[in-house]
Formats: C-alpha cells, structure tokens, sequence
C-alpha cells in the first residue's frame, strides 16, 4: 500500500471501511486475507506476549468506546504480534493492554481462512440444536508449550464492532468456532486452563513450566 493510498483510505467514512456481509449479516473475513493481514502486519510492532500469572489476563478487560487511531495501532501491532508468536488468534490482554479487542488470522473446518477484528465481543447463546461439542485439543499463547482437550460447541457467534467502530457479526465452524470462543474468554479474564479439571490444569503448567516458548514472552514479576 502507497502513502496516497493509505491517505485516501484514512479520508474515507468508517461504513466505508467496514468489511462486506454476507445475506444472512454476517461479515464476510474471507476474502484478500493474505492483502489485508499483510497490511495490518506491515504497519505494526511486534510486541512480547504476556504469560499466566500476569495480572491483565486474570481480569475482565476494559470496553472500548474510542475508535481512533490509536486503537487501529494497536490493532497493526496485534497482527505483528501474532505473526512472531505464529497463532491463529490474540487478544490485546496478551501483548499488556486492557482493552476488549481480539484479532484472528484462523481457518475453519474446511480450511477456508478467516481474518479479522472484533472489539467489545459478546459470544451469543445458541439453542442446542446448534450446540455440537468438539472435544479436540487446544492451546494458549499465553500458556506456551502446553495443550489440552477442551470440549467446545463446534459452531459460535460473535457481535462486537470491528477497529472502525462498525456494529459486526461473526460465525465460525471447527477450528475458527474454537478461537473465537477462546479469544473472547481472555477480554472476560479466562484462560482456557480455567476450564479443565484440576488435575489437567495442572499438567498444562508442568507443560509450560518444562517448554522453552519459541517467541518472545513478559517475564512475571
């Protein structure tokens, strides 16, 4: 992307900006995926990734209520950030910053790639006809090193506002349902260890604590 370019994007209204739906509401993140990360990324500083134990991870984190640039910022950075740490999704809580945003860059069950923004996100209910439990392993950025079998619905939805302040819907199937529910966890203080068994929690943090994290990470205090 050129400076002109970038300049007469900034100048543009936010709807403008938002990314297209699809005829059911839901966003359409599937499309210039490798263009629009790449974008993101560029722009951004990678940043190191907060750990457990971390006071930010174990707290609901503020909404976001200004959509400006430095929001958008943050964003970039988030993006950068995931690329070091190579996940598939971050939640700002993880690079330090208590505000309610989440970035993904996931593919769903058939392997189709998702890339997006959700601030404020708020997981809806489903009815149980929708309610499938997957119970394939999952990790933590957050948690380096170590996984777990965690049962999940094979199927979420998102609502929150993406990095321009644009009210968005979002639906995942397998892997991707899996990020977003664990993604928005983290923004409510909840990491996925906290929904294992004792005895499996515990075997996660002896994962961590025997693993070497192949990014950079905030050392607790």
């Amino acid at each position: 992307m050129t400076q002109d370019t970038q300049d007469t994007e900034q100048e543009l209204p936010a709807a403008a900006r938002a990314l297209p739906v699809d005829d059911e509401g839901f966003v359409v993140d599937t499309e210039d995926c490798e263009e629009r990360e790449g974008a993101y990324r560029d722009r951004g500083t990678s940043r190191p990734i907060t750990v457990v134990g971390n006071p930010v991870l174990h707290r609901e984190c503020r909404r976001v209520e200004t959509f400006d640039d430095e929001l958008r910022r943050l964003v970039d950075d988030m993006f950068a950030s995931l690329r070091t740490a190579e996940g598939v999704g971050l939640a700002a809580n993880q690079i330090g910053v208590d505000l309610k945003v989440f970035v993904y860059d996931c593919g769903d069950d058939r392997n189709v790639r998702h890339v997006g923004v959700v601030c404020n996100p708020v997981l809806r209910e489903l009815p149980a006809e929708q309610r499938r439990l997957d119970d394939s392993s999952e990790g933590c950025l957050s948690v380096p090193t170590a996984y777990a079998e965690l049962p999940r619905p094979d199927y979420a939805v998102v609502t929150g506002q993406d990095e321009y302040g644009n009210d968005i819907t979002v639906r995942g199937t397998g892997y991707f349902s899996r990020c977003l529910q664990h993604e928005t966890d983290h923004l409510y203080g909840y990491l996925y260890i906290d929904r294992l068994s004792k005895r499996d929690r515990k075997d996660a943090l002896r994962q961590m604590a025997e693993g070497t994290p192949r990014y950079p990470v905030v050392a607790n205090d």
